[in-house]
């Protein structure tokens, strides 16, 4: 019988809301399941984690790609042979387009029970987090810092815009417009970077991505190529780039054509270690959606870690 964690604060709390609906889309596919609601931050983590240590087998995330980061999280920590299903019900959407799970929930439940068992390379960040300890924390999708951050935290803090009303852009949307604004103001961040076995280097970047699939930021398809089997990372840099060309190649990083401008370098590796330029810059970083702490990281990926079930 799958356990369900779901994230009733999940789509601007749309998720609580339909719940019953979506409750009862899950029973016409899967009979019989258990449900545990999260409460707060890392809540999914450990509903997770100590779920796959009793032996639950499927352990299904309704939320967001934060949402799924934690259950996934939960089950890499476990150490035990469980799966993980998505069920979408978040605001950015980014790891189901790289999966291809429909976002409609029905379709999504019929997806979960006909679908097929594949396991995934994830990766790895090590990062200080506010308190100034150096913690770890799996990504399955893409972690960065730079603009993208910057989005994020506008994002959560329900600021596409200071004067528009708060339920004036939800979703991809609210992606597009804070990131039109956060462009509005950029600066580049400065850091230095060691990717694989290369030298360490300085580098000046509007966002540095470390992609193991292929979107971010509510549907931009930052890392066309990034595959979840291949074993390595997809790096890309956004170079100093001015505002105005951003803006004018915004719809470039959604079709993913954004890696044939000059001011953009992509590569691939295992490892990349990146930390300020300035040691007392306060850097954030991002992680599958959510901004848990700062630079200096040192990011890997772990091959096949993670079973998960996908649409036939």
């Amino acid at each position: 019988m799958p356990l369900v964690i779901v994230n009733p604060r999940s789509a601007g709390g749309k998720t609580g809301d339909s719940w019953p609906g979506i409750a009862s889309d899950l029973r016409v596919h899967f009979g019989p399941f258990n449900v545990a609601f999260t409460k707060g931050e890392g809540d999914g983590i450990e509903l997770a984690k100590s779920a796959a240590e009793a032996g639950r087998k499927f352990i299904i995330a309704c939320g967001g790609d934060g949402t799924i980061n934690e259950v996934a999280n939960g089950i890499l920590l476990s150490g035990a042979d469980a799966e993980l299903g998505v069920l979408p019900s978040g605001t950015g959407g980014d790891f189901r387009r790289s999966i291809g799970m429909p976002d409609e929930h029905r379709e999504a439940a019929r997806a979960l029970k006909n679908g097929q068992t594949r396991s995934i390379d994830v990766g790895k960040v090590t990062f200080q987090n506010f308190e100034g300890q150096t913690v770890g924390r799996y990504f399955l999708n893409i972690s960065s810092f730079g603009l993208a951050a910057s989005i994020i935290q506008r994002v959560k803090t329900n600021k596409p815009f200071d004067w528009l009303p708060v339920d004036v852009v939800r979703g991809p949307a609210s992606f597009a417009v804070s990131t039109l604004q956060e462009v509005i103001g950029l600066d580049t961040t400065k850091v230095r970077v060691k990717i694989g076995d290369r030298e360490e280097r300085s580098l000046t970047t509007v966002n540095f991505c470390v992609a193991n699939a292929r979107y971010f930021g509510g549907g931009m398809m930052i890392a066309p190529k990034a595959k979840l089997t291949d074993g390595s990372f997809d790096v890309v840099n956004i170079g100093d780039m001015k505002s105005a060309k951003i803006i004018f190649n915004v719809y470039a990083l959604y079709r993913g054509t954004h890696l044939t401008l000059p001011e953009v370098k992509a590569t691939r590796a295992k490892r990349i270690e990146a930390k300020p330029l300035n040691p007392d810059e306060k850097i954030m970083i991002e992680v599958d959606g959510e901004l848990p702490g700062m630079l200096p990281a040192v990011f890997e990926i772990v091959p096949m870690a993670l079973k998960l079930r996908t649409a036939a």
